[in-house]
């Protein structure tokens, strides 16, 4: 998995492209704080190679938790900037710091 951050000049804006390889998996999406944890709002893209990908436009000078959802089941990625601890999940979630 892979997280790329492009800060703009122009504006207080990150964007973070997110990539999941999972060439078996049907449905990848993302959700975390920046999109009310819906599964539906930021779904990834599958590309030929079987990567899974995605850009959303953040504002920058925060931190924003997120998981990945891969046919249904939550991960994270184990390139995020950090982890914190979810009570309602009973899991970590992985955390951008931008």
């Amino acid at each position: 998995m892979a997280i790329k951050k492009q800060y703009l000049k122009s504006k207080p804006v990150c964007k973070v492209t997110f990539s999941v390889p999972a060439e078996e998996a049907k449905n990848v999406s993302v959700v975390g704080s920046f999109n009310e944890w819906n599964t539906e709002a930021t779904e990834l893209k599958k590309l030929k190679n079987g990567t899974f990908k995605a850009t959303v436009d953040l504002e920058s000078d925060k931190s924003y938790e997120f998981r990945y959802v891969v046919d249904g089941a939550y991960i994270n990625d184990d390139q995020a900037d950090a982890y914190a601890w979810n009570d309602f999940a009973a899991a970590e979630n992985g955390v951008l710091n931008l």
